[in-house]
């Protein structure tokens, strides 16, 4: 027994000696370059067959092609890449949705070269680097990461990586080259990656597939290292090496047997589903390209041609035919990632899981073979198998709450890849598995009509989506998160919704692949495949049904009849070069001949100009009526009246006078919060009462931020109480509190900018705290938004017309309580006048208004009451004249 013990501990250490290798070259360049790179894997591929073909295939010495493979190829593969691919990413903006994506895209194209180049098919003839033991794997381990926290620790270059990590820009006005600390991380990593690969090549399968995703499943021990630790991350794939070895000692009986020997083989995948999923992210910044402009109209011609393409292959036959019936299928799958990713803004790396459920349930259904439920007739089956996979989307859906960026992708992929080892690659649930065709539709003419039906019942499904309430919903989520719970956006269960009707989505298609292919076959959804598709619904437009209907076609046709890969190798091209058109290729094309139209535009001379004055001299518009704000009363009309003229309010004949001060309306006690070991709020009080303004002010690092947030609902405080109406709202989420009526605006400008203005403003008056069908029509007035402006993309707009776009939709959701965090900020000074008018107007109407702004002319002409925060309290309280006139004279000194 010891013997057996000590045995299955020698090949744990290998394991986990490859493992370690893994996680040190992600670690690394994640700390040079900020890229968790998804192309690992695909580099440690390559390398290994590189190897192969030097030594097996061109019959060099071993030594010789090792030499080329892991200290030139492999280094200048990274240098490469760092040089073509990331840095020029870096200098447009270092976005981390383009870094994503090209990464991604890099993976993709290292996939499909190698199987243009190599084939499909397995070799088991790699040659062996390193004898079978662990030893020698353990050593090189050992000695790189010795080797690696030395540099980092006691040498120029690692001061100079560790600036670069904190801040790359800062690090380079310091005179730091931070390009060539990124080529030396990405050298450094790419060689990790080679030396992985030509290791563990000789023991697993060496193909385009296999290998990638294995090495891509031992990212779990960067992720549990933080990205950050070398000494967390080997210690963590040794442990998992050895545990992963020993429970093949285990054979127990029953129900737990398979899924015993499941975990046995799979546990570097239980750790990613742990770390992905348990543990903070590595990354939560938003990862998914953002479109620049709205999202232009297809052309009418261009679904003309769509449908055309679809119906061609009803004029097939044979094999042409047979191979068509899986580009509907593929194009429903697709859709499925338009809902998430194009229309959600979020990132499902894992589509392929409930693709490959739904042909699964269908298969089992129609088999009798489902647990609880009877055999059913095929099409039916495909029903059921939607219906119980929808709410699978969970799966995905839950964490998306609470994750973004790169934490959200990797939760999305962990999920994929558990679903294919634990469900797809398990004989308790696939074995004497087959898929038929529904009785009439056996053929693959007929089976093509009924495929074309379901597709356009998920065009149908995807456009309603798109439409109404739900989609400028949706919208808003996609182009700013938390402008959309600022919004009243339910931002967590919209998310939920995506995810579930993605899944839904997927799982039709895949039952249709299936069917289509009239077998499960697991490898049609292995969670490589799973990459491809996002990569090519990302990079042919994510908000594009068209563009998701062209991948299809594209991904199968490029396919069909040669060696396979031509698809991938094309779709990773174009993700590489995502940075330059992130809209995708429609949108670049129609970009470019938009700017040609408009050089193309004739003009006229100043000659002409005044010419055509003379002859059509301008009419002046016949004086309007102020507009009234949503739920504004007779008295508020009148208030914007004056404000729009600047003139004072009147007061309406036979009032009485008002109060000095109202009741308050929020109140805030008590208030203290923490980041780490700083305290950014220590016992803040504050009251905002109807009609008033209150103004906040203080130096930087004074807590003013934080009390906004903890009012807004984005920062839930350590302690302390903050209510609206007497009704504590202290737990309750920002957008819970918009549609009670506490509203906001953002410093850095929350709008949504493929939303036309006119639909920026609806989005606030549909989730807002009273439905008013007017209110639109009256804020777009009320702001000057109602001309040919409110029919443009609020992208491009300037950023005076963009504040105003905010506030109408604060507006028009009709809020009792307005929060503005500097809101003159990129305004000027006709701007600023304009808005403080509107202000004015808004506080005379009975609203609640508190200022956090810099300008000290704006409160000063402003605000009924300035309080002043220092160290996260406030020190000084009263009318603006008297607290800043203390304040300059206190600066004076």
């Amino acid at each position: 027994m010891s013997s057996l013990t000590y045995d299955l501990t020698l090949a744990g250490l290998s394991v986990g000696s490859a493992a370690a290798l893994t996680g040190i070259g992600l670690i690394v360049t994640y700390r040079a370059t900020g890229v968790l790179n998804f192309a690992h894997g695909a580099i440690a591929m390559v390398c290994a067959y590189v190897l192969r073909q030097c030594v097996v295939e061109w019959g060099w010495p071993l030594w010789l092609g090792a030499t080329v493979t892991l200290l030139v190829l492999a280094p200048g593969l990274g240098v490469v890449l760092e040089r073509f691919v990331f840095r020029p990413l870096a200098v447009l903006g270092g976005d981390p949705a383009q870094t994503l994506v090209a990464s991604i895209g890099v993976f993709v194209l290292l996939v499909g070269g190698a199987a243009l180049l190599w084939g499909q098919g397995a070799r088991e003839d790699a040659p062996e680097l390193v004898p079978d033991e662990p030893w020698g794997q353990l050593a090189v381990v050992l000695v790189l990461a010795a080797g690696v926290a030395a540099v980092v620790r006691r040498t120029r270059f690692g001061r100079e990586l560790r600036a670069v990590v904190d801040d790359r820009q800062l690090a380079v006005l310091g005179g730091i080259d931070a390009d060539r600390v990124s080529a030396a991380g990405w050298a450094f990593g790419s060689f990790t990656a080679g030396l992985t690969g030509v290791l563990l090549a000789p023991y697993v399968r060496l193909d385009p597939y296999g290998l990638p995703l294995l090495v891509m499943e031992v990212v779990a021990v960067a992720v549990a290292a933080r990205m950050r630790s070398l000494p967390v991350a080997v210690v963590v794939a040794l442990g998992i090496g050895v545990a992963q070895s020993q429970l093949t000692r285990l054979h127990p009986s029953g129900w737990g047997e398979p899924l015993l020997q499941a975990a046995g083989t799979n546990l570097f995948v239980v750790a990613l589903l742990i770390a992905a999923l348990a543990l903070p992210g590595a990354d939560t910044r938003d990862a998914l390209p953002r479109t620049a402009t709205a999202r232009v109209r297809t052309p009418p011609g261009a679904w003309i041609v769509a449908l055309v393409l679809f119906l061609l292959p009803l004029g097939l036959a044979g094999r042409d035919l047979h191979t068509s019936v899986q580009v509907p299928a593929l194009a429903v799958i697709l859709l499925s990632l338009v809902v998430v990713t194009g229309r959600g803004g979020q990132i499902s790396l894992g589509q392929a899981a409930y693709a490959g459920l739904g042909a699964l349930f269908t298969a089992l259904l129609a088999a009798g073979r489902f647990p609880g439920l009877p055999r059913l007739p095929e099409l039916a089956a495909l029903a059921v198998a939607v219906v119980l996979v929808a709410p699978l989307g969970l799966l995905t859906g839950w964490p998306a709450i609470g994750r973004r960026g790169l934490a959200l992708a990797l939760a999305t992929f962990a999920v994929g890849v558990g679903v294919s080892r634990f469900v797809f690659a398990q004989p308790y649930a696939t074995s004497g598995l087959s898929l038929g065709r529904p009785a009439g539709f056996d053929g693959d003419r007929a089976y093509y009509v009924l495929e074309l039906l379901l597709l356009a019942v998920a065009l149908l499904a995807t456009h309603a989506l798109r439409r109404g309430r739900t989609g400028r919903a949706l919208a808003a989520m996609r182009d700013h998160e938390r402008g959309a719970q600022a919004a009243g956006v339910q931002v967590p269960s919209l998310k939920l919704l995506a995810f579930v009707a993605g899944a839904a989505l997927a799982a039709l298609g895949g039952a249709m692949l299936g069917m289509g292919l009239r077998a499960f076959d697991a490898a049609a959804y292995d969670p490589v495949r799973g990459l491809l598709w996002f990569a090519a619904v990302v990079v042919l437009g994510a908000d594009s049904t068209l563009g998701a209907l062209a991948a299809a076609a594209l991904l199968v046709g490029l396919d069909a009849g040669t060696r396979g890969g031509v698809a991938a190798a094309l779709i990773g091209v174009l993700a590489i070069l995502v940075g330059r058109f992130p809209g995708g290729p429609y949108e670049a094309l129609r970009a470019a001949a938009e700017r040609l139209r408009l050089r193309r535009t004739p003009a006229l001379t100043p000659v002409g100009a005044r010419a055509r004055a003379l002859l059509r001299p301008a009419v002046p518009r016949a004086a309007r009526p102020a507009p009234v704000p949503a739920g504004a009363t007779a008295t508020g009309a009148a208030a914007v009246d004056a404000a729009r003229s600047g003139s004072r309010p009147p007061a309406p004949p036979g009032a009485p006078t008002p109060p000095t001060l109202a009741a308050p309306l929020l109140t805030a006690r008590r208030l203290h919060a923490r980041y780490g070991g700083f305290t950014a709020l220590d016992g803040v009080d504050l009251d905002l009462s109807p009609g008033r303004i209150t103004a906040v002010v203080g130096p930087n690092g004074a807590g003013k931020s934080t009390l906004f947030h903890c009012l807004a609902g984005t920062l839930r405080p350590a302690r302390g109480t903050v209510r609206f109406g007497g009704r504590d709202i202290t737990a309750l989420p920002a957008h819970a509190r918009t549609r009670l009526g506490v509203a906001r605006t953002f410093q850095q400008l929350a709008v949504f900018p493929s939303l036309t203005v006119a639909e920026n403003v609806r989005v606030g008056a549909e989730q807002g705290r009273v439905s008013d069908p007017g209110a639109v029509e009256r804020t777009l007035r009320l702001l000057g938004l109602d001309g040919p402006v409110r029919a443009q993309p609020a992208a491009g707009l300037p950023t005076g017309t963009l504040r105003r776009v905010e506030l109408a939709r604060v507006l028009a959701g009709g809020p009792r309580v307005l929060l503005l965090d500097e809101p003159a900020a990129g305004l000027d000074s006709a701007e600023v006048a304009a808005l403080a008018r509107v202000l004015k107007a808004l506080a005379a109407d009975g609203t609640a208004l508190l200022v956090v702004e810099h300008d000290v002319d704006l409160v000063a002409g402003l605000a009924d009451v300035v309080h002043v925060m220092t160290a996260g309290r406030i020190v000084a309280s009263g009318p603006p004249g008297h607290v800043l006139d203390a304040l300059g004279t206190a600066a004076g000194r």
